[in-house]
């Protein structure tokens, strides 16, 4: 491929090119259609080429382009007004940015200015992103290790382990940070009580509350925030991904008296809150909250997850079958490389997370169809895995 002359060895390449999107369809550059459960890594939420955010997206580029936050804009004033109303009532105010890590990187900054201190505690499994502060809280070693030293005063603490984290926190913790569903480690769900515990001691303590829903939020669980399954706000929320439809964003919802302590020019970007991406992210925001996307992540998620059980009942090569809504991961017994393969010669686009584990993030607008379609085609290429292994 072409793109490796210029872009290295940095990412992992699948050998497909693709030239269009529709939905939870993608086509390559001969034409052939794939069902993509791969979903752009989650940014792909409201669906390829989502009609509002197409038409929003258009009617803006006719408006004007970039217009910096030090000037007001009425699309960026739209967009804030549409995300506030969907967030949680104490999340009353936004800062724009970028991306997942740079959402994250407000996070620490705002947290350590409002509290005065410096500890930062995340979770085993964790990934927050790949910037230095972001990544100083990402747990994975093969991230951090060739990048240190990282941020000082950072404690990692086993992931739904109450008392762990409880004999981790002290007084000069300014930040606990967590995904209420981690998705980079595998998918793997909070226990139910751990979330409402993090809550109760991060009250005790005076820490700050962090949820990061890059990956979890708007939707993709069946509920708008993954949080909600457990009846718990933070502080500070991070969003990023599917936010925009596609277009780069990212957002830190904050506590008010929190983004009260920063001072002008503390902490600013120079393409948040850029009106292509607000116009982008209100046609994203409508899909979700008018177009039935979330109670479809549910339904879709439901079938999904039992279809999926099924399979392991016949496939003893899976080992366990988790997640919530359509953030879906599927443990085997050996490295998954081979089933991504065959699912594209298969038409079928298929994310992994981890060696052994398939990861499924398909849009939110993916069809009962769709996900029957990719189950049995999961069937024949389990099948021949098997067979290959046993000989």
């Amino acid at each position: 491929m072409t793109e490796d002359q210029f872009m290295g060895n940095i990412y992992q390449r699948f050998p497909v090119t693709i030239e269009r999107g529709l939905g939870a369809h993608v086509w390559d550059i001969s034409g052939k259609e794939y069902i993509d459960c791969m979903g752009g890594y989650g940014v792909a939420l409201v669906g390829h080429c989502n009609p509002r955010v197409v038409k929003a997206i258009k009617s803006q580029l006719d408006k004007i382009i970039t217009v910096h936050s030090s000037l007001y804009n009425k699309t960026r004033e739209q967009f804030l007004q549409k995300l506030i109303s969907i967030s949680p009532p104490s999340l009353s105010q936004v800062y724009l940015n970028n991306s997942g890590t740079e959402a994250v990187e407000a996070a620490i900054k705002f947290a350590r200015k409002f509290t005065g201190r410096k500890g930062l505690v995340a979770m085993n499994g964790s990934y927050h992103g790949k910037s230095f502060g972001s990544l100083s809280v990402t747990f994975n070693p093969k991230y951090r290790r060739a990048f240190e030293p990282l941020l000082s005063n950072v404690s990692f603490t086993p992931f739904g382990d109450v008392e762990a984290l409880r004999s981790t926190v002290n007084s000069d913790t300014a930040l606990v940070i967590l995904e209420p569903i981690q998705g980079e480690s595998g998918i793997h769900v909070a226990p139910d009580g751990f979330l409402q515990e993090v809550r109760k001691i991060c009250n005790e303590s005076g820490a700050v509350l962090v949820f990061d829903e890059i990956q979890a939020g708007l939707g993709r669980t069946g509920k708008m925030w993954a949080s909600q399954h457990w009846d718990t706000t933070p502080d500070m929320m991070c969003l990023a991904k599917g936010i925009a439809g596609g277009v780069p964003m990212g957002a830190t919802l904050v506590r008010p008296d929190i983004l009260a302590c920063i001072g002008k020019g503390e902490q600013s970007s120079t393409f948040g809150g850029n009106p292509i991406s607000c116009a982008a992210g209100i046609g994203a925001l409508q899909a979700l909250t008018e177009d039935g996307l979330v109670d479809n992540a549910a339904n879709m998620g439901k079938i999904f997850h039992e279809g999926l059980e099924r399979l392991k009942e016949k496939h003893k090569i899976i080992r366990e079958v988790r997640g919530k809504g359509l953030m879906i991961g599927v443990e085997m017994k050996f490295e998954v490389k081979d089933i991504l393969f065959d699912g594209i010669a298969n038409n079928l686009l298929l994310l992994y997370s981890g060696k052994n584990i398939l990861r499924l993030l398909p849009p939110l607008v993916i069809s009962e169809s769709d996900i029957n379609k990719t189950l049995e085609t999961l069937d024949m290429i389990l099948t021949k895995e098997e067979k290959r292994r046993s000989v």
